[in-house]
């Protein structure tokens, strides 16, 4: 795949505070709305003005920042809604258009002429206050692609520079998502953004082949974020689109362990061990045949350098550890053994760990390895061998 740009625009402070129970307050808006921009996010969607005054005063202060990046609101397909987003300090509206016959019979309760007819009425309106549009097309994922085509080319004709295709429901698979953007790209000169749920737990690997298919725009949230499943998550997206296709967004993932664990305490919702990336498991290692490769040769079982995140390999002592790893791991806590002492505490860690279901504390092996050294000196004193 060719190298080119995408822009990520994160929608942590409005798809993501939209998951169940998820309230961030204005200071801690403001905190993350800091942290994308210093990672080098280029767009945020920051809101939803029509939510009322309280939600308009954080998106203006958010503006206020003075941030690098852009900044887009999200509105229904309603005039009102499009007027509450003007005079905020942003740059960008997002008009969500439901664009499947689902949504539009049984939500809306109108037809496709309709939407038609409505898309160049409000994209007017928009360009008017001043704003950018992007028509969203909500549920584009369950819509017709014909007529998903002519909402594009009535989208484009009208002055919006943006199509949002979502994958609302989370249900489609990498291979349509391709298949389907190479489509809409090939028809249109709009910017395509792809903006996906992972009810599937595919929301990465869509997002991927969306930008494989030609999307300029990816949405993100830290840490997957958002309603029910949650969105594709902004370090993967980020991590994927260098690993797997050699593009650089320009966003530098160093320093972004500080930023998911600030939106997990924000929302309330922690980070899963196993997480990839960010979960305290990603770069943890206890098997010995891993660990011994490690030792030998990061390279042996590391897929990327957990340093472009700003981590490093971790080992811990378990089950499933070898002789090496203990010696290794004790030797790092100032306690130096030899094989058969070793031999002798791991032992006694596959006893701790399938009584405590979890690997030892630096204390605990601490005091496991002192007990394993009374144990001995206790027996050599009985076999009148000397004790060292």
């Amino acid at each position: 795949m060719k190298s080119r740009a995408i822009i990520i625009n994160d929608t942590t402070l409005r798809d993501g505070e939209q998951s169940a129970g998820v309230a961030f307050t204005l200071a801690e808006k403001l905190a993350i709305a800091r942290d994308l921009d210093a990672l080098g996010i280029q767009e945020m969607e920051v809101g939803i003005p029509a939510m009322g005054p309280e939600e308009q005063e954080g998106i203006r202060a958010v503006a206020a920042l003075g941030l690098r990046a852009r900044l887009m609101v999200w509105s229904r397909l309603m005039a009102a809604d499009i007027a509450a987003c003007s005079g905020l300090g942003v740059t960008l509206v997002d008009i969500s258009a439901p664009v499947s016959d689902q949504q539009l019979r049984h939500k809306l309760r109108r037809d496709r002429a309709w939407l038609l007819a409505e898309i160049p009425r409000l994209v007017l309106r928009a360009r008017e206050l001043g704003l950018e549009v992007c028509i969203g097309g909500e549920d584009a994922s369950r819509a017709d692609m014909d007529f998903l085509k002519r909402v594009l080319e009535t989208a484009q004709v009208a002055g919006a520079r943006r199509f949002r295709f979502a994958d609302t429901l989370g249900i489609l698979d990498p291979f349509t998502v391709f298949e389907r953007i190479s489509a809409l790209c090939a028809i249109s000169d709009l910017e395509i953004e792809m903006h996906a749920h992972d009810d599937l737990g595919l929301a990465t690997a869509n997002t991927l082949a969306a930008a494989k298919a030609g999307a300029t725009h990816l949405n993100t949230t830290v840490n997957g974020l958002g309603e029910r499943a949650g969105n594709a998550p902004l370090e993967e997206v980020v991590l994927g689109l260098n690993r797997c296709f050699g593009i650089e967004t320009g966003i530098d993932l160093k320093g972004f362990l500080s930023v998911s664990h600030r939106v997990a305490q924000a929302s309330g919702r922690q980070v899963p061990w196993q997480k990839s990336i960010v979960g305290e498991g990603a770069f943890t290692h206890e098997a010995g045949i891993h660990v011994d490769g490690l030792i030998k040769h990061p390279a042996n079982y590391q897929g990327f350098d957990p340093a472009l995140i700003g981590r490093s390999h971790r080992l811990v002592l378990g089950k499933h550890s070898g002789v090496r790893a203990v010696k290794t791991v004790m030797q790092g806590l100032g306690i130096a053994l030899d094989e058969p002492a070793a031999r002798v505490l791991l032992q006694s860690i596959r006893v701790f760990v399938e009584r405590a279901k979890r690997s030892p504390t630096d204390e605990e092996l601490r005091l496991m390895a002192e007990a394993c050294r009374s144990t001995d000196k206790s027996m050599r004193s009985l076999s009148h061998e000397p004790v060292c």
